[in-house]
């Protein structure tokens, strides 16, 4: 089997989404939540593989938000889409 094939599976698709809902965190760009994100990639998961197969696929503009650090200091953060996070 070709090696993105492989990636593209649905066995591979679906580790990359146990990862990604594990992990929380916050949603992208999109507002998509890692709550949606099951049945997003239920009604999606072909069209993704179809724009990856073809290289058409872009990941959308991270999110950029700032945290506090230090006294003062803030953090800059780039959050990608949950999808993109799977991707």
């Amino acid at each position: 089997m070709e090696l993105l094939e492989q990636i593209l599976s649905n066995q591979n698709i679906n580790e990359a989404y146990l990862r990604v809902y594990k992990n929380k965190g916050a949603s992208g760009i999109d507002e998509i939540t890692v709550d949606e994100l099951k049945q997003y990639l239920k009604e999606n998961k072909d069209e993704l593989r179809q724009r990856i197969r073809t290289r058409k696929y872009q990941p959308q503009a991270a999110l950029r938000v700032e945290i506090p650090k230090e006294i003062g200091k803030m953090r800059k953060l780039g959050i990608p889409t949950v999808v993109d996070r799977v991707v």
